[in-house]
């Protein structure tokens, strides 16, 4: 059986006096034989601790240096590292680690209390790479190192337990393999290029892959990475002028806000690697316009990271693609029946390849479900056009049943996302009595005014009258997961909320005996002509008088839609916890 050794081992015999990381916020940096240095004595007193080859080393601290080490000491020990993200509850950690089997779960002064209260209970020792403030952990500095020898890993050796989102359902750990992180990591850097002179600026948490990626990769290309514990638009924009950054891994909210901070980035980029949810066409056009070397990717933690990527040609000569399929990566669009589609119809997207995980960590029945003769079923709708590129629509539990018909909310979403006054925008099913769901959308203005008789009269142009939405509501920010993907879920009961408002309102109204509401307006038509958007966030809008009826808009002329202003920052995750996976 081939093995190699950690990669890092290998990189300080070639290179040790080439820059390996550097600290954004103090400038600090550590040559290859620096970082070696440190990852030596972490790695030696772990074992000290008692930390031995297949144990499985927990992870919940924010990033900083001695994550780094840590991430390849866990390789030079031979043991499985387990990533979790430090903003986790008590409950939701407690789970991770029994999931995970971890045994040993290192924290820092921000984590302690939760970590010691979780591995209390697990049975699994605290260690702090801060100075303890309870009796709980030991301080990992304080502890005399052993020597280490560097373990052997094979390609199928598990070298990282990484949970899902969570999205939907119970998160699962996956189950990354050598051999799958090292596939990625060769894939990758036939499509994005390959300069030993790159300077990868990391914005992301640690603990989801396109935080960790470029840290593995960072000993495989010899690059430097440059480490930002914690983001802020502003100073991740200026991060990259300062330290000539060529690379960063950005989910679109954040590369959107460091545009809006710094009006574009330094030319030193040559890669924004854009993942973690579908890149607003706005923000594509907006990085063309301003020579911004933007690469959309559609990546999965399943996949060790990126499963197709769109050079900046393509992004911006094919709207909306996330590119072909790396090299190795195998996509096939399959319908209901699991039969292929051909090119340009709807589908499940089903992956295969050597980037693909085996499965998820003591989860048989979620590994069967999800892994089947063609690979991976990632649970995404899609289609792949003539040319080999994927277009990614939806999950395949998002779809509205609305009246008997089939609703995807991606192609709802895609259209409403393609008019000039809109920049985000999340479609969803809400629950209705007559039509089993109804659909609805939340939407992120590209100004201050939007004009939703516009934007209905916009979707009918383009969309059958049971796929237009039938509320449209407003908010600052689409709620997002950590990895960036909309919380649908949060999405559906801001909606939904609206929904009972309206409706008690209709009831109060009624039982005061239709008494008019003088605050009310009326319903705008196409005839309102010059300032129709002038009130656009106060009022209720009626799609169905904003185009001409067709016999599917039957249902559409049954419910107004409904315009209002909602406030979905509350449940949003910051960008400092935000991940893709690119």
């Amino acid at each position: 059986m081939e093995t190699m050794r950690d990669w890092l081992s290998h990189r300080v015999r070639a290179s040790p006096d080439e820059t390996a990381l550097v600290r954004a916020a103090t400038g600090e940096s550590w040559t290859f034989a620096e970082l070696d240095g440190l990852v030596e004595e972490t790695a030696g007193r772990l074992a000290a601790l008692g930390v031995e080859p297949g144990d499985h080393l927990g992870t919940v601290l924010g990033p900083r240096v001695e994550y780094v080490a840590l991430i390849h000491a866990a390789m030079r020990l031979g043991v499985t590292l387990v990533p979790m993200g430090d903003a986790l509850t008590v409950p939701e950690l407690r789970e991770q680690v029994e999931t995970a089997d971890v045994t040993a779960l290192v924290c820092d002064a921000e984590t302690e209390a939760v970590a010691a209260d979780v591995a209390d209970a697990a049975a699994a020792p605290v260690v702090s790479v801060d100075d303890p403030t309870t009796d709980d952990a030991v301080r990992l500095s304080a502890v005399p190192p052993d020597l280490v020898t560097p373990a052997s890993w094979s390609f199928e050796d598990v070298q990282l337990l990484l949970f899902t989102s969570g999205t939907t359902g119970d998160p699962k750990a996956v189950k990354l393999t050598t051999g799958n992180l090292l596939a990625s990591a060769v894939a990758s850097v036939f499509r994005l290029g390959f300069d030993p002179e790159d300077r990868w600026l990391v914005t992301l948490s640690l603990h989801h892959m396109g935080g960790i990626a470029p840290v593995l990769r960072m000993p495989l290309y010899g690059m430097t990475v440059v480490l930002r514990e914690e983001f802020d638009a502003g100073g991740a924009a200026d991060d990259v002028d300062r330290f000539d950054v060529t690379a960063v891994s950005l989910v679109p909210t954040m590369l959107r806000r460091m545009l809006d901070s710094r009006g574009t980035l330094d030319s030193s980029l040559r890669t924004v690697l854009l993942g973690g949810a579908p890149a607003p066409r706005e923000l594509v056009a907006r990085c063309r316009d301003y020579s911004v070397p933007v690469y959309p990717t559609y990546g999965m933690t399943e996949t060790a990271s990126q499963m197709a990527t769109a050079t900046p040609e393509e992004a911006f000569e094919h709207a909306g693609t996330v590119g072909r399929p790396l090299f190795w990566t195998d996509v096939t669009v399959v319908g209901e029946d699991g039969e292929r589609l051909p090119p340009g119809e709807t589908g499940e997207f089903v992956v295969d390849g050597p980037t693909v995980s085996p499965g998820y960590y003591g989860n048989p029945a979620a590994t069967d479900e999800a892994f089947g003769e063609r690979g991976l079923r990632t649970g995404d709708v899609g289609y792949v056009d003539d040319g080999g590129r994927l277009y990614v629509l939806n999950r395949v539990d998002d779809r509205i049943i609305t009246g008997g018909e089939n609703v995807d909310p991606g192609e709802v979403a895609d259209v409403l996302r393609s008019h000039p006054d809109v920049r985000d925008v999340a479609v969803v099913g809400v629950p209705d009595d007559e039509w089993g769901e109804r659909v609805s959308a939340l939407v992120v203005p590209a100004g201050d005014v939007l004009d939703r008789t516009a934007l209905v009269a916009f979707a009918r142009e383009r969309l059958a009258g049971f796929k237009i939405p039938r509320l449209v509501a407003v908010a600052d920010e689409l709620p997002r997961t950590v990895s960036g993907t909309v919380k649908r879920d949060a999405v559906r009961e801001l909606l939904a909320d609206r929904e009972v408002e309206r409706s008690d309102e209709a009831t109060e109204r009624g039982a005061r005996g239709a008494e008019p509401d003088d605050d009310a307006e009326p319903a705008p038509s196409e005839s309102d002509g010059e300032g129709a958007g002038e009130r656009a966030d106060e009022r209720v809008t009626d799609g169905t008088n904003a185009g001409a009826e067709t016999e599917d808009d039957e249902q559409a002329d049954d419910a107004d839609t409904d315009a209002e202003t909602v406030d979905s920052t509350e449940d949003a995750d910051r960008p400092s916890d935000s991940n893709a996976d690119p």
